[in-house]
């Protein structure tokens, strides 16, 4: 018998901070100022640059957009991720607010919505249960800001030098029974309800796209379960999973680090998801 002579249909699925793109605190350019790559801003907030990534990362992207189905996929709300100007044709899909929003042409799938919100209702401790534990616990001392997300979670901004050793593991060990998660990311904890996923979402888009691979790179526990989901993943040399040694036997754990993980994910997901791969 022949082989198919078809390409299969290849999903991207890729968290997008200290993944894709970073901030400049988050760059880790250890080269020589003269021999460090040059950048390119993606993203501005409030007048001022905020995101970036290399100009080869920049040309590899919208080469991913025209082989696979690239699709965006991050724990920013909507209107955060509508900030960010990613090079090529704006993806089809993406998937937001950890996976409480699948947008589709820019557009949320209400759908796809109130499915996930009547699956928390049911799974979960309500929001505000949680959020009063935050504001219980939290100290004013290292305490910078407090926000909910999309009525889907809370998080904290916190001076992360300032953080008691331990806090974060308390919270999490409170949250846990609760049906929630706890990731500690830059200066932002996250507490997110355990059913909110990025997989969930991975899944609900390969199946309408009718992909049949799935690949996927991230860099937080909140990334975890969309790494375990795919059929090949990637993380950084940095972030929580790195940190905490999380490994599983489909995932590579990248050496590089910064922005040069960032180049180097993209070159991943092409040699194995390109047409060529």
């Amino acid at each position: 018998m022949s082989a198919d002579p078809r390409p299969r249909t290849t999903l991207v699925a890729s968290d997008l901070d200290r993944t894709l793109i970073y901030s400049a605190g988050a760059l880790r350019l250890t080269a020589p100022d003269a021999e460090a790559p040059r950048l390119l801003c993606v993203e501005v907030y409030q007048g001022k640059p905020l995101s970036y990534l290399t100009e080869s990362a920049a040309a590899l992207l919208p080469r991913l957009g025209a082989e696979t189905v690239f699709v965006p996929s991050t724990t920013r709300t909507r209107e955060q991720y509508r900030r960010i100007r990613l090079p090529g044709p704006p993806p089809e899909y993406a998937i937001c607010a950890n996976g409480g929003h699948i947008l589709v042409h820019g557009e949320p799938d209400e759908h796809w919505h109130r499915a996930v919100a009547a699956r928390l209702a049911e799974e979960s401790a309500p929001l505000a249960e949680v959020r009063a534990r935050l504001l219980a616990t939290a100290d004013p001392a290292w305490l910078l800001k407090e926000r909910t997300a999309e009525d889907l979670f809370a998080y904290l901004v916190v001076e992360r030098a300032l953080l008691p050793e331990g806090w974060v593991k308390e919270l999490a060990e409170w949250a846990g029974p609760r049906g929630w998660a706890v990731s500690l990311q830059g200066r932002k904890i996250y507490a997110v309800p355990q059913p909110l996923t990025k997989s969930a979402a991975m899944r609900e888009i390969a199946r309408r796209t009718g992909a049949e691979r799935t690949l996927a790179a991230g860099d937080s526990l909140l990334d975890a379960d969309l790494l375990l989901a795919a059929d090949h993943g990637w993380r950084p040399g940095h972030g929580e999973l790195a940190d905490s040694g999380w490994s599983a036997p489909h995932v590579e754990a990248l050496k590089e680090s910064g922005v040069a993980a960032g180049e180097e994910i993209l070159r991943r997901f092409l040699r194995v998801g390109g047409r060529a791969g």
